[in-house]
């Protein structure tokens, strides 16, 4: 072996030394898969799985979990109304050019007792440390506009934080329960888990949930996207339908 190779293989075990001591997750996720049809009220997503200790102990004090599941990510245009002349009407607006269309934290503590503000700034653990991306404004439009954003998604139950939701027993199971709202946005989901030991962040697992549109929902919505001229003309056709035929009904019941 040369001298340069006998230098570097510290280098290069060193890391595999520190992460078999650090405890790792095995994830799973009750539906990978959420079909949303006509009849959807909603859904409770159910995360769980175990940590795995290096040596088999579990230690006396065990370690936290947050989850985060989030819906696919998008731009979006948020518009301020405003009063003029006595009328209501679009005054001003900010773009925002990544949003997560779903965001759901649950934690077994108060993200605050678990790990500090600058971890989970840089792992966006948390609704106010989401990086929304404005595209225009000075620093106080933004922080406005992003404040309405947040405050709406919270209203329509797209964005919430469980805190002590998650729950660990025996040191070494864990689940957690997140729940999907009925107008939830159909993509490709992820539900990421975080162990965090003494304020760090130690392991890091994934999982993808699809959440699409099946039977009818689904068709109306291909439809839309793939002939929308088509999609528009039909729509408009049944409508003047409806309406001829609830015209015509009310004319008989009149006579």
């Amino acid at each position: 072996m040369s001298m340069g190779l006998r230098r570097l293989l510290p280098a290069l075990v060193a890391p595999l030394l520190v992460s078999a001591t650090e405890p790792r997750l095995v994830p799973d996720v009750s539906d990978t898969r959420v079909a949303i049809a006509y009849s959807f009220t909603g859904a409770d997503l159910l995360l769980f799985g175990a940590i795995v200790y290096p040596d088999g102990r579990v230690p006396a004090h065990p370690p936290d979990i947050a989850v985060v599941v989030k819906g696919p990510a998008e731009p979006l245009l948020v518009r301020e109304k405003a009063k003029v002349a006595g009328i209501w009407m679009n005054h001003d607006s900010e773009r925002f050019r990544s949003v997560p269309s779903f965001y759901a934290l649950a934690t077994t503590r108060p993200l605050a007792a678990i790990i500090s503000p600058r971890t989970a700034a840089i792992y966006e653990l948390g609704i106010s440390n989401l990086l929304l991306s404005p595209a225009s404004g000075g620093p106080a439009d933004q922080q406005r506009f992003a404040a309405g954003l947040v405050d709406l998604k919270r209203r329509s139950a797209l964005y919430a934080e469980h805190v002590g939701d998650v729950s660990i027993q025996q040191g070494a199971l864990y689940r957690a329960r997140v729940p999907v709202p009925a107008r939830v946005p159909v993509g490709r989901y992820t539900a990421e888990t975080f162990l965090i030991q003494d304020g760090r962040i130690v392991a890091v697992a994934s999982r993808d949930i699809d959440i699409d549109k099946t039977g009818f929902e689904r068709f109306v919505a291909t439809a839309a996207d793939r002939w929308p001229l088509t999609y528009a003309l039909v729509a408009i056709a049944l409508s003047l339908l409806l309406g001829w035929i609830a015209a015509a009904l009310f004319r008989k019941r009149a006579r």
